[in-house]
C-alpha cells in the first residue's frame, strides 16, 4: 500500500489481540522515527518509556480508567516532555558541541536564543507540544508498518508516573498503545471532511 493508503487504513483502535505482539525490528523502526522527529532547535526535551510487561501493563489500565487498549496492547509508549529545560539545553549543546569549549562558545548566539524559548512561563506547553510531533511521526511509522496504534490523552498522568516510578523531571504528555486489532474490532467508517472544508489555497 502507498502511504496515504496506509493512513487511510489506520485508527484509533480501542481493543488489540493481546496473543500477537510486534516484532523486535517493526518496534524499533518506530522508535527510530521518534528518534528521528524534528523539534525546535532540535532540543528534543523529551523522554519515552516502552512497556510490554503485563503486570505493569494491568496495573497502567487501571490508571488509564480500565481502557482496553492498555491492557490489551503488545507495547505501550509513554512520552513524557522534559520540565528540566536548562538542563536538557546544556546536553544538547554538549552534544552539538562534542563537548569542545571552542565549539560551544562559537554557538553562543544560538544557545542565547534557545535560553531565551526555555526561560518562558509557557515553555513546558511548549515542550509537550514537541511530545506531539514525536506522536504524530510514531503513528505515522506505525501505519507504514501495518501496526496498529492509538493516541491516548486518557490516563491519571501522577497514578501513571508513581506505577513507573518516573523521575520528578518527566512528566507524562501522550500514551501510545500499538499491536494489532482484535478480530471483533470493529471500526467505524473513517470520517473526514473535505479538503474544501479544511484548506484554503491563498495567493493563487
Amino acid at each position: 500500500m502507498s502511504f496515504l493508503s496506509n493512513l487511510s487504513w489506520r485508527y484509533a483502535t480501542k481493543q488489540f489481540d493481546a496473543s500477537k505482539k510486534v516484532s523486535i525490528e517493526n518496534l524499533e523502526k518506530i522508535l527510530e522515527a521518534i528518534r528521528l522527529t524534528p523539534t525546535s532547535f532540535g532540543l528534543q526535551a523529551y523522554h519515552f518509556y516502552i512497556v510490554e510487561n503485563q503486570e505493569l501493563l494491568a496495573k497502567l489500565q487501571v490508571a488509564s480508567y480500565n481502557q482496553p487498549q492498555i491492557g490489551t496492547c503488545s507495547h505501550l509508549i509513554i512520552m513524557c516532555a522534559r520540565n528540566d529545560l536548562v538542563q536538557a539545553k546544556n546536553e544538547y549543546f554538549d552534544a552539538l558541541s562534542g563537548g569542545s569549549p571552542e565549539i560551544r562558545a562559537k554557538l553562543s548566539g544560538y544557545e542565547q536564543m534557545v535560553d531565551g524559548a526555555i526561560a518562558r512561563p509557557t515553555s513546558l506547553e511548549w515542550t509537550k507540544k514537541q511530545v506531539y510531533i514525536a506522536l504524530g511521526f510514531a503513528l505515522a511509522a506505525c501505519a507504514e508498518l501495518g501496526v496498529d496504534s492509538c493516541a491516548m490523552e486518557g490516563f491519571d498522568s501522577k497514578a501513571m508516573a508513581e506505577i513507573l516510578g518516573l523521575p520528578i523531571n518527566h512528566e507524562i504528555a501522550a500514551i501510545l498503545p500499538i499491536g494489532y486489532r482484535a478480530l471483533d474490532e470493529a471500526p467505524r467508517a473513517k470520517v473526514r471532511f473535505p479538503k474544501e472544508t479544511l484548506l484554503t489555497r491563498i495567493g493563487e
